[in-house]
């Protein structure tokens, strides 16, 4: 075959050594392990404690475990993509200080910002340049340190997120494999229910915001909770359809790890054995855009190459979609 298509060929990650579990949790706000793992699914959750790291320490570390993994030379790396929703700074793209800390100094690097999908529309970014044939490696970031953004009073949300990184190399291949089909989709009614107020140009910094916590995120979470039960799950399903998959020929669904309800009723949707749906949300809680790469360095040993694989993912804004790809490898 004479056709590009784009295959992951590679994957990395890192988590930081402290544990949050619930147990701690349970000693500051309100509320117990019981309630959390009934609810979320979440028994602890990674946290990045040194005030002197942000996400690009984490994108890094991932990316340096791929690169070591796969035996890679950063100086091949074309560009990288930086998925993440907490940059280390405004401005100063983070990607930039990661490719150069990483060695990767022949590649261009940027930035890609859509809350918890944006690992999923960095996928089809990198594939897209790949299948171009403009570039040949393409490595593909997640990484969130979520407690950066955290509001450890607020119950509703510091059970939920943890911090955490995983990387993706992109690759030409000839065989088939890779991303085969996508589909990708935003709608801005969700501006207003999972959201940082302050800080950007809307809203920017001062003492009254800084008071008010308003820099810290925020959700309603039945609201989120319907949208992406509703929509990952519709995402998923169309992707089977339009590509005439049945749920005996789904290897494997890498979902997003947001909740383990939300997973639960996007594998119902599907019909799919609970053995096929790869799950580490008790682990690690919502590293945001980390999990679905965390997932993939996770569970690496379980694809096989030619495996049918669904990731399907939610955030805010609302942003949402699928992705179907083929397992180009088999792990040595």
């Amino acid at each position: 075959m004479n056709t590009i298509t784009a295959a992951i060929t590679a994957v990395g990650g890192y988590v930081p050594d402290f544990v949050l579990s619930n147990k701690v949790l349970e000693t500051m706000v309100d509320t117990n392990d019981e309630w959390i793992t009934t609810r979320t699914g979440i028994k602890e959750r990674r946290i990045l404690k040194d005030a002197d790291k942000g996400t690009s320490y984490l994108a890094i570390k991932a990316a340096q475990d791929l690169i070591a993994k796969a035996n890679i030379d950063p100086l091949e790396i074309d560009m990288v993509i930086m998925a993440t929703a907490t940059p280390d700074m405004m401005v100063a793209a983070t990607g930039v200080h990661v490719a150069t800390e990483i060695g990767a100094t022949n590649a261009f690097a940027y930035d890609l910002q859509a809350a918890c999908s944006s690992f999923l529309y960095g996928m089809s970014t990198a594939a897209a340049y790949v299948q171009s044939g403009r570039y040949k490696k393409v490595l593909l970031i997640g990484a969130d340190k979520m407690s950066s953004i955290v509001d450890y009073t607020d119950r509703s949300t510091c059970i939920i997120f943890g911090d955490g990184a995983g990387a993706v190399l992109f690759e030409p291949n000839y065989e088939g494999l890779g991303l085969q089909d996508e589909y990708l989709r935003s709608d801005g009614v969700g501006r207003d229910f999972l959201k940082i107020p302050a800080g950007g140009s809307l809203i920017p910094a001062s003492e009254e915001t800084i008071k008010n916590r308003q820099h810290n995120i925020m959700q309603d979470g039945k609201t989120v909770f319907k949208y992406a039960v509703t929509n990952m799950a519709d995402a998923s399903e169309l992707i089977l359809q339009r590509n005439n998959l049945t749920k005996e020929e789904v290897s494997w669904l890498v979902p997003h790890q947001a909740n383990r309800r939300i997973i639960d009723a996007t594998a119902g949707r599907l019909d799919l054995d609970e053995s096929k749906v790869l799950v580490n949300i008790e682990r690690y809680g919502n590293t945001t855009s980390g999990t679905l790469p965390l997932v993939l360095a996770d569970f690496e040993h379980k694809f096989k190459k030619g495996d049918n694989v669904i990731f399907a993912a939610f955030g805010g804004g609302f942003t949402w979609g699928s992705i179907y790809l083929k397992w180009a490898y088999d792990k040595k």
